[in-house]
């Protein structure tokens, strides 16, 4: 019977370390609103120049075509941020449902990008499917948003701690699981 108790315990601690790693990187994976991001703090540190593909696809299930104002803002891990105050073109059909836009866009030189923000003020609405950015010091990075932007409030991924939160995730978890199978070794 003391055994049989042992091995529900264990059970219960490894589903909920599970669980809960799970669920934290559920939510890293979905865009998010940006609670504390300053427009006026990423131009002032907008210095040097590097050249950057960004690629946005529009998804289908989108609106035929939307006036809002979109911009941009990514950056990496140190703090090397890129901003595009307007990307959109009514005139010439940008943002179209099922569409995919190419931007040559300048900006300080940024290491892996590792967070990607859009912002949208109007009324149309837009469904961005993806935003895939390349750049010279990284590899290209795709963001899969397929959720409609919220109007007037920076939306997206920061992924820029998740290498280390996932690193210290994985130690606790491996730590986790040689006690447990210690006890169950020395108890059973």
């Amino acid at each position: 019977m003391k055994h049989h108790h042992l091995a529900v315990l264990v059970l219960m601690l490894v589903s909920g370390v599970t669980l809960s790693v799970s669920e934290l990187e559920s939510y890293a994976l979905k865009p998010h609103i940006a609670e504390s991001f300053n427009v006026s703090y990423l131009q002032l540190k907008s210095q040097g120049s590097c050249p950057y593909t960004v690629v946005i696809s529009t998804s289908c299930s989108s609106p035929s075509y939307t006036r809002d104002q979109i911009s941009i803002s990514f950056g990496d891990f140190y703090g090397n941020q890129i901003y595009v105050p307007r990307l959109d073109d009514p005139a010439s059909g940008t943002f179209e449902r099922c569409s995919s836009d190419t931007f040559q866009i300048n900006g300080p030189c940024a290491y892996q990008i590792c967070y990607v923000y859009l912002y949208r003020s109007g009324v149309d609405g837009w469904i961005p499917e993806s935003v895939k950015i390349s750049g010279y010091y990284g590899r290209p990075i795709t963001f899969y948003y397929n959720t409609f932007i919220p109007r007037d409030t920076w939306y997206g991924f920061d992924w820029c701690n998740a290498a280390s939160s996932s690193y210290h995730l994985s130690n606790q978890k491996w730590l986790l699981f040689l006690v447990l199978g210690f006890l169950i070794h020395f108890w059973l």
